[in-house]
């Protein structure tokens, strides 16, 4: 018997598209990559099948993620990925136009919440809805918005870090910052370039940070081998790397994430910033996971820190939680097609 499916809820990432459904949880968890073949300019794979060809397609297959810095960058692709996801999370027997919850960057302008309403509706939702991020990072993460108290969230994602202070259902004060855990595996990329003389790929970047990263310098330091392509010769070479170099190589791009939440708690009215104090800073996505930033936003505002239950999945939850509530949640929508 086919279940039919008349909601879902997407966030949409730069990194990653998480796609749930109210009383079945996250049913798809897949990079935002596409790869298109250029004679044809058709899409050939999107997610983990784009993702998989990184690096390794041929000349004729441009592989590349249509989502940069949590907008739009690339509107067609965009939408054909969407319209992958939202017909691979539906099912074939699905008859219904779903109605959509799309969670958007709090820095997000009009503009580009209403390319994202309207690549969802080109991608067969009946109804398209979108949020901001912290708002249902929040939400997923159990926080009860509604109340009058000061709620902090960072959620620190794939191509952007959002900040905001919530109370009473809304954002007090939030900041959105391009620099998240793109731009760290990056700086990790560009520091083993310089030291190493080794040229290594985003997805060793990011295997690097996950396997012995830390935001803050170690006593006890682990250590990894990197295999990339020697810039002198051209060919294969192997390096050892230790915990406290990533520290260095990505201590500028930390910086301006605890900038960022500082900016944030400057903005926020007294009697909020007491309720913070008392309840802690709350982390999510996938940047939170990096060994050691809740003692650095400790260290540099003096307000404890603590990475959610699930980081991950926080907003994708929240998503399901607003559509199963929208009349509650009604306020804290952006826009609706």
């Amino acid at each position: 018997m086919p279940i039919f499916v008349k909601q879902l809820g997407i966030d949409l990432g730069t990194a990653n598209t998480l796609v749930y459904v109210p009383g079945r949880g996250i049913v798809l968890n897949e990079p935002s990559v596409v790869a298109v073949s250029i004679p044809e300019n058709k899409v050939v794979a999107v997610g983990n099948d784009a993702k998989a060809m990184v690096g390794k397609a041929p000349d004729s297959i441009n592989v590349y993620r249509p989502m940069k810095d949590g907008v739009i960058a690339d509107y067609r692709i965009t939408e054909a990925m969407l319209r992958y996801y939202i017909s691979k999370a539906l099912g074939r027997w699905n008859m219904f136009k779903p109605e959509v919850l799309i969670s958007v960057p709090a820095g997000v302008t009009s503009t580009e919440r209403r390319s994202v309403i309207e690549a969802a509706g080109k991608a067969d939702a009946k109804q398209a809805y979108v949020m901001k991020e912290p708002i249902l990072a929040a939400i997923g993460a159990g926080i009860p918005i509604h109340e009058p108290t000061g709620h902090m969230v960072v959620d620190i994602g794939g191509g952007t870090t959002d900040a905001a202070v919530i109370s009473l259902g809304g954002i007090v004060a939030a900041t959105s910052v391009k620099m998240a855990g793109n731009k760290i595996d990056q700086a990790i990329a560009d520091y083993i370039k310089r030291t190493f003389n080794l040229a290594i790929g985003d997805k060793t970047a990011e295997e690097i940070k996950i396997a012995i990263g830390s935001a803050i310098a170690v006593d006890v330091e682990d250590r990894h081998t990197i295999k990339g392509r020697d810039f002198l010769t051209g060919l294969p070479r192997a390096a050892e790397i230790s915990t406290n170099e990533i520290t260095k190589a990505i201590e500028n791009e930390l910086r301006e994430i605890v900038r960022a939440i500082k900016s944030v708690l400057q903005e926020t009215p007294p009697e909020l910033a007491a309720d913070i104090i008392d309840q802690g800073i709350v982390m999510t996505g996938g940047g939170s996971l990096l060994r050691n930033i809740t003692e650095l936003v400790y260290k540099t505002t003096g307000v404890k820190a603590y990475v959610a239950e699930d980081a991950l999945y926080c907003v994708a939850k929240g998503t399901g939680i607003a559509l199963d509530h929208l009349d509650v949640y009604k306020k804290s929508l952006l826009g609706k097609r």
